[in-house]
């Protein structure tokens, strides 16, 4: 029976447990570049424990950024850096992923400690885009409506940052469509009023996501897996829900999607959000069984036992953890203390392990 400490083989990937870093922005580059900041915040989870670890979002172009200080991928340099990360993660024996995205009209907006809303033009701010021109919120910036011609040069942008991402160490590729970002905007009928061929019926609000899947999958080598992330639901009566999410996570899995991760929300500034422990989990359980493709919970999941019980019941594949991992870096060796089952410990932190810790090997050599 599989557990979170249980290996788990997607494609030729083999993650050494269930426990994944998820993104989790850091607002802190300039000009799109990861610095220390981003070296030390991802390497330390790989030496905690976790089987995957994921950068925040990485924008495929620079208007594709939630915040001037957004991580980017829009140029062949921006990987420089990141190359020197995932070598150091392979390193710690976990599997380094990037997630792709694009921030559509959340774009062009203050971080978190900064402000709130939009950050003007003179400050470094853009006009952004989505599918509709209709503003997130009243202080959010009015969206610029794309045309087809910059859908499909999107798309280019995000199979080439695939491209990039693979030759520079990623093992793991996620294309966000979650969050109310570019893809989700599409996806819900609330924030996509388009009359053609992208918007409309769920076959063209769904188009550009499914595209998009199709090219970055063909662009990857074969051994590679494809996430997808997607809110599940806007918790708005009219909006995307949980059926739809269903139907296109059916789909994605032809086009060569891996894995459905699986959160929510996010499109909808005042939707009432029934928040919990694991309140996301149903979910990928559904998902899961209905459209017959691996899931990753996440969302409220802090205990050890608990994202074991989760993997245990065939609710999900694979877990994500965000801010339980800020706290506690080095969760996963303790879960491996409390459920009892032996985790690799590095070389250097072998003394401080438990009594059997045996030392952790590099990624490449656990395939």
């Amino acid at each position: 029976m599989p557990h979170l400490l249980s290996e788990i083989r997607l494609r030729d990937v083999v993650l050494p447990n269930r426990i994944g870093v998820s993104p989790m922005c850091q607002y802190s580059c300039e000009d799109g570049y990861a610095n220390d900041w981003h070296f030390v915040h991802l390497s330390t989870r790989a030496v905690g424990g976790a089987g995957l670890v994921f950068t925040e979002a990485a924008a495929v172009t620079p208007e594709g950024r939630i915040s001037p200080q957004d991580l980017g991928v829009w140029s062949e340099a921006h990987f420089e850096p990141l190359e020197r990360i995932t070598r150091f993660i392979d390193a710690q024996g976990s599997i380094a992923g990037i997630q792709l995205a694009h921030a559509g009209r959340k774009g062009s907006t203050c971080r978190p400690w900064s402000g709130k809303g939009a950050v003007s033009l003179a400050e470094g701010g853009w006009i952004p885009v989505a599918p509709s021109p209709i503003p997130f919120s009243a202080n959010y910036p009015v969206p610029r409506e794309l045309t087809l011609e910059e859908i499909r040069s999107l798309q280019d942008a995000f199979v080439t940052a695939a491209d990039r991402s693979y030759r520079a160490g990623f093992r793991v590729i996620e294309i966000h469509a979650a969050h109310g970002y570019l893809f989700h905007e599409f996806l819900s009928p609330l924030s996509n009023k388009r009359s053609d061929e992208y918007g409309g019926s769920f076959e063209n609000r769904t188009r550009f996501l499914r595209e998009t899947v199709a090219a970055v999958r063909k662009a990857l080598p074969d051994r590679c897996p494809l996430f997808v992330r997607i809110s599940a639901t806007d918790w708005t009566t009219g909006g995307w829900d949980i059926e739809q999410s269903v139907e296109l996570s059916a789909k994605l899995k032809t086009l060569g999607a891996d894995l459905i991760d699986c959160s929510s929300g996010g499109n909808i500034e005042r939707a009432e959000i029934p928040t919990g422990a694991g309140y996301q989990t149903p979910f990928a359980e559904q998902i899961r069984r209905e459209a017959g493709i691996a899931t990753a919970a996440v969302g409220m999941i802090t205990a050890p036992a608990q994202a074991d019980h989760i993997i245990r019941t065939g609710q999900a594949d694979v877990i994500l953890l965000a801010r339980e991992l800020l706290r506690h870096p080095y969760w996963p060796l303790h879960a491996g203390e409390e459920l009892g089952y032996p985790m690799t410990w590095p070389a250097q932190y072998l003394r401080a392990g438990p009594a059997g810790a045996t030392e952790r090997m590099p990624a490449h050599e656990l395939d």
